[in-house]
């Protein structure tokens, strides 16, 4: 676990110099003791602002993180366990409307225990408060990036913390619902982690404390760049010349020398960072990539698959970061690679349908530019439901199909020596696709005459 720094140290540590300026507070008063009358409760605030020199859990403000404007929410865990009072409340609605005053990011730095239970359901309506005001800040089109410190517990984390689009956690931060004093006497401590809560899918990564910096500084500018422009497709990183047959085509793209999404991804972008997650427990870093980069000086949006069955909560996790994409007005970039949806009996029980028909919906009412580009293996519908309507590309040493050439002769009855037939019968060759409207073109020079983008089929909405 990292040491445990104040709200003010955290904030020098991530702000350039002497650029925070704390915002005003709403002046409050509070009855004796508290809304409850709690025995004691005025004296405990008492000690804690003799301990911290702070008159509440949070310090709110505005800062430039390395040339980004933004206010950052930092709470102080010394004061009552960085826990949420309505002075909290204030202070925080306070914040997220400067925000949007300002068109402003908004930087949670939260280590808090929960909420106070001196001020009993008064303090825990806070969390609809918070709430409240991160859904204006989102339909304002405003990111939310969170810095999960130690600890990150109960109703701060199911908020502001699990609330951000996007969360940075300390490495061996305690990140749960579930504090420490509450759980389980038999609950495992080590799924109370930010390095478990990344595992689950719940947190976008762990970054060491001399990296936050710069790390959140290139966060908050990719987020904060918007374009209406599409991404354009990325050059071909393989083979050039067209196949001759459809079984060619699908040696090709199934080839373990064809470059695969992160050869694609590390040629397109200058710089990148990655989310992480579907938010409801899974993640599938080995086959889908997401996250934000730097191409010719703006930002794009990249959802890419890695040539292996995609599972469930790597559709999900596109599927969040296109609707964050579209939010915050970043085009995005899809690439397809998969020889198909995972079909094992897990990939059921972890809703595959779903998860795919919530993408497919998604990239179709995306109001944000997407870009797609075919890099190898369009197996089915699993690769289908991420290519753009009216924007797909594909590269020469790829193919797409209705489902792959093998299965295809086995559900016709055919047998083995039929499969390479079958597969000039499915016409699924980039050319191919190229006559039947089903790509706008290919990517990189091909044969003379060849298929480039030069096919107008730019008016069919289909990808």
């Amino acid at each position: 676990m990292t040491e445990r720094l104040a709200a003010r140290q955290v904030v020098a540590l991530l702000t350039d110099n002497s650029s925070f300026a704390e915002l005003p507070y709403p002046e409050g008063r509070s009855a004796p003791d508290g809304p409850l009358a709690w025995d004691g409760y005025d004296a405990s605030r008492a000690r804690a602002v003799e301990r911290t020199g702070e008159h509440e859990s949070v310090v709110c403000g505005t800062g430039t993180i390395e040339g980004t404007r933004a206010v950052l929410i930092a709470f102080e865990f010394g004061f009552l366990g960085g826990s949420l009072g309505e002075r909290t409340g204030d202070r925080l609605e306070a914040a997220y409307a400067h925000a949007r005053a300002h068109r402003l990011p908004v930087v949670p730095l939260v280590a808090t225990g929960g909420s106070r239970m001196q001020e009993g359901m008064l303090a825990l309506t806070q969390l609809q408060r918070v709430a409240s005001q991160s859904a204006l800040t989102r339909e304002a089109g405003l990111p939310q990036i969170a810095v999960l410190r130690d600890p990150t517990t109960g109703g701060g984390w199911a908020t502001l913390g699990a609330g951000a689009d996007v969360s940075l956690a300390l490495p061996g931060a305690q990140i749960g619902f579930a504090g420490s004093r509450v759980r389980p006497p038999d609950a495992d401590p080590s799924a109370y982690t930010a390095e478990a809560q990344v595992a689950a899918g719940a947190v976008d990564g762990v970054v060491r404390p001399g990296e936050l910096r710069g790390q959140l500084a290139r966060w908050l500018h990719l987020l904060t760049a918007t374009s209406t422009t599409p991404a354009p497709p990325p050059a071909p990183l393989g083979a050039t010349a067209l196949p001759s047959t459809g079984w060619a085509a699908v040696q090709r793209a199934r080839s373990p020398r064809r470059p695969r999404a992160d050869a694609y991804l590390d040629a397109y972008f200058t710089h990148r960072v990655a989310i992480s997650g579907d938010r409801c427990g899974g993640a599938d870093p080995d086959g889908m990539l997401c996250g934000f980069g730097e191409h010719d000086g703006r930002t794009i949006a990249y959802a890419a698959q890695t040539g292996t069955a995609t599972r469930p909560a790597g559709y999900r996790t596109a599927t969040r970061l296109i609707r964050l994409a579209d939010r915050l007005g970043i085009p995005v970039l899809t690439l397809v690679d998969t020889p198909g949806a995972a079909n094992d009996a897990e990939a059921e029980r972890q809703g595959v349908g779903a998860a795919i028909a919530d993408l497919f919906g998604t990239v179709a009412s995306a109001r944000t530019p997407i870009t797609t580009l075919l890099i190898g293996e369009g197996g089915s519908g699993g690769a289908l439901a991420l290519a753009a309507p009216g924007n797909t590309w594909a590269t020469p040493d790829s193919y797409f199909s209705v489902i792959g050439p093998e299965m295809a002769a086995a559900i016709l009855k055919r047998g083995e020596g039929e499969v390479e037939a079958t597969a000039d019968q499915l016409r699924i060759r980039p050319h191919d696709l190229v006559e039947l409207g089903v790509i706008r073109g290919i990517t990189g020079p091909t044969r003379p005459g060849g298929f480039a983008g030069n096919r107008d089929k730019t008016d069919r909405r289909r990808p």
